[in-house]
Parts: structure tokens; sequence; C-alpha cells
């Protein structure tokens, strides 16, 4: 992977430089693409990205550069550039960046495949795709499937993180992703469209639990109903049974975004946005009732966004961010942890050697409950189903956001009847959490890639939950 007697010794060299902190990661990220479009190959592609990134904490501020070229000369040049910012910035704090005292780990830990990614070659990827495009065709019986793409990737990471309060850190995980995206179209109806995404944490025997091309084709079929015969929802209050894709993005962008704690500092404020929460009000602000409890826990096996130890070199392990109701614990990196007097939780985390290890997300869920999926129906007189959704807005501090259903139903006499065209939930982040009454036993995750900083990154995550019913609920429509 790399010779780790370069990355000692690049610490060395800034320790010997007088730095309060020194931290010196390698990462590479070696991935493979395929994109095609209507069953024919559109595009083939793949990419081997790594380098070394480095970190110093001088006089306060921290400083951080990062280099492609993997050899001594550029390392100790990268080290002496990041010093150098450091330095730059320090005259401008105003309040010198510290770091706690959290325990950062030596290990090393690999994720086997059980099929790697080569057994399954560029003629399966090819075929899997087409199977999908034939498969969606035929189970449309008066729509027409307008246009589909497919997408398959493969993405290896390997990580060496070294720093001087003695962490060191040796990783390889690898992750398979398989997509699908589509447009049914009636000349009477319109269109409508779905976008289907698998992921995780190691090889193609995923394919076999996933069965790409069976819910891939089921999905449309589901959706030809909704398109041709969906109905409006109930214009007066009702109970929603919301589905466990859905609960997942809520969970994802109204618990696990506004309890970032840089977020929370307004460290985000210009770049992905403000939180709703402050310092003062965890651990003492209920955002809900005692359904609202959402966990963040990147050592899930085989989850999109496993790992154990963060990039500052901190054990991994499950956070309470809502916990019954109460806002109970930030993700936290070192400097965080440190502001908020309490210890990091292992959430600090870099897209790739070039990026600058920030607060991030991994997998993100509500705590499933103990109803199966007929006992939230039973007691609904008249209501909704949202199984997925189209669309999705939510606000610059995470309270009030918009979710337009895609495949959804009315709920009628307890029982799932006549498919619902474009319902709308909008509710603010309390609202959700406390109109809870029932959450389902089954625990669902669905993958996806969370944006974050300046420069942007994208890391591979998580969302999920059970499907829950919310009470008394005044559906929109979009139009």
């Amino acid at each position: 992977m790399v010779d780790e007697q370069l990355l000692a010794k690049a610490l060395d060299l800034a320790l010997s430089q007088g730095v309060t902190y020194a931290e010196v990661r390698f990462q590479e990220d070696l991935t493979d693409s395929l994109i095609m479009r209507n069953g024919r190959v559109l595009s083939l592609s793949t990419s081997a990205i790594r380098g070394v990134g480095v970190r110093v904490l001088v006089g306060g501020a921290l400083g951080f550069a990062a280099t492609d070229r993997v050899t001594r000369e550029s390392i100790e040049s990268t080290v002496a550039e990041a010093i150098s910012r450091a330095r730059a910035i320090t005259p401008l704090m105003k309040t010198p960046i510290e770091f706690d005292e959290s325990r950062v780990g030596r290990a090393s830990y690999e994720v086997a495949s059980k099929k790697s990614f080569e057994s399954f070659s560029l003629e399966d990827r090819v075929e899997l795709g087409r199977e999908v495009y034939k498969s969606i065709g035929n189970a449309l019986k008066k729509a027409r499937l307008s246009v589909l793409t497919f997408g398959f990737t493969t993405h290896t990471q390997r990580k060496l993180v070294l720093n001087s309060d003695g962490a060191y850190v040796r990783s390889s995980i690898p992750r398979i992703s398989v997509w699908t995206n589509f447009v049914e179209h009636s000349p009477d109806k319109g269109t409508i469209q779905r976008f289907i995404d698998f992921g995780a944490v190691g090889g193609v025997e995923w394919l076999k639990e996933w069965k790409v091309v069976d819910e891939a084709s089921q999905e449309a079929s589901n959706l030809e109903r909704v398109l041709l015969e969906g109905v409006e929802p109930p214009k007066e209050d009702v109970d929603v049974v919301v589905g466990s894709e859905i609960v997942g993005l809520i969970v994802h962008e109204s618990a696990g975004h506004p309890m970032e704690a840089d977020r929370i500092l307004g460290r985000e404020a210009a770049q992905a946005g403000e939180s709703y929460v402050k310092p003062d009000m965890i651990g003492v602000f209920e955002v809900g009732n005692k359904y609202a409890t959402v966990i963040e826990d990147p050592t899930i096996p085989g989850s999109y966004g496993f790992y154990l130890y963060d990039d500052e070199g901190v054990p991994a392990r499950a956070r309470h961010l809502y916990r019954e109701g109460l806002l109970y614990e930030p993700l936290h990196n070192r400097h965080t942890a440190k502001v908020f007097r309490t210890h990091s939780n292992g959430a600090a985390r870099a897209m790739n050697y070039a990026s600058e290890p920030i607060i991030r997300m991994s997998n993100t869920y509500l705590k499933p409950g103990d109803m199966d999926f007929e006992e939230l129906l039973e007691d609904v007189k008249l209501g909704v189903y949202m199984k997925s959704y189209m669309e999705w807005n939510i606000d610059d501090v995470r309270w009030n956001q918009r979710y337009v259903g895609l495949e959804s139903y009315l709920i009628v006499g307890g029982e799932i009847s006549k498919p619902v065209r474009n319902p709308v939930l909008e509710v603010t982040t309390k609202g959700f959490y406390s109109k809870i009454s029932g959450a389902g036993r089954d625990l669902k995750f669905y993958p996806g890639t969370c944006g974050k900083g300046e420069p942007s990154q994208g890391v591979p995550v998580w969302f999920g939950g059970p499907d829950v019913k919310l009470t008394k609920i005044k559906l929109g429509v979009a139009v």
C-alpha cells in the first residue's frame, strides 16, 4: 500500500518543527464504474486516486496540505506547506483550536469479500444492466419506458493514519454500488421517475441478496399503477404510514445533519448550512416522543458507511443523536469534543487524501419498534401509506421539511387500497418526531453519498429505519 516509514519520518519532521499536533494520512481510492443507457454501454471508467494528506496544529491554528506524489521529497514539502499555512492563520485565531484527550487506536483491519470484484467480469456487469432494462420494459403493460440508466461501481479504499498522539490505523474497505434510474410515460397521465440504489461494504455476494432485476421490475410495475390509477390524497387530517426509505431520509436530514457538532458551532454556515440545535440544548431540548431515538453507527457489518476507526485514529462506536425524544449526543471530532468538554466519538472522515477530515455521518437510523406492518395499518380507518419519495426539501437549519411521495397508497379500513399520486408530507422536525404513534420492527437501510464541506466532500452512508405511523397529518398534493 505505502512505505509506512515515509509517513513516520514525515510525522517526526513535523514534530521537530514545534507543532502541537501532527497527522499524516495515506489514502488510496480505486474505482471501476460502468454506466449504461437503454441497455447499451454509455461509459466505462477506472480511477486510482492516491496520495498523502498532512494536518498540523500550530499556535492554535490547523494547517492542511496534500500531495499525490508519494515520495520523501514531496511529503516533506507537504509537511512544510501545512505548517506554513497554520502559521499564516495563527494571528487571525480569536479562539485557539485544541484537541481533546481522546484515546486513539493502534490497529489494522480489512473487510474481506466473499466474492471478489474480479469474479464478476465486465461482461457480467453489462449483462446485468441489460437484464434490468429488459425486465422493466417487460413489466410495463400500458405505460412506455422512456429511458433507463444503469450503473455498477466497485470501490476499494485503503488508508494508513498516523498521528503524534500515537495513532496507527491501517484499513482496507471494498464497497459495491448498483443503481438504476428510469422514467415511465403515459400520453394521458404524464411521467413518473424512480431512482433505485443498492450499496454495501463487501463484494459481489451482495447481488444475490439484492435481487436487482426482480426489485427493479416490481417497482416499475407498482409505479405504472400509481401513474395510471393514482388518486389525490385525502384533504382532511389522516394517519400516515411513512415507509422506511422516507424515514431514513428524514433522520439523515433532520437528526444527522443538525447534530453535527461543527454545524452546531456555525462552521458549516456558509458551506452546507446551519442547525436549529444550540450547544445549551443538548440533554435538555425535547424534539419528540418516546419513539424518537436516532442512532448513528459506523460499525454495522456490511454497511455502506462502515469504518472501525475515524481519520483521527479514534475508535468508532454507536452514537445516540436523539434518545427517546431528547437531544442526546452530537457527532464529534477531537476539536469539537474539546469545545463541548467531552470526548470524540469518532466522526472525523475525509473523502480522499486531498480532503481534510471533517465531521461526517456514517449509518443513521431510527430505532425500530415492535409492530408488524399490518399492526401499523389495522386501526387506520382512512389514511395514506407513503412507501417511497420522488423529491424532498429541508431548510438551512434542518427544521422545516417537505417530502413528496412516489409509490403511495390509500389505507381504507386498515388495508392497502388505491394508489395515491403525489402526496406531500410537510412537517417540522419536532412535528415529525412528536407525531410518531407506532414503529415497525423491521429495520431497512438505503445507501447514499452525503455531501458536505468546502471544497465539497461526498462520503458513503446508509440511512434507514422502520416504517412508522404518524397521527393526524394534513397532506398536500404536488402539482
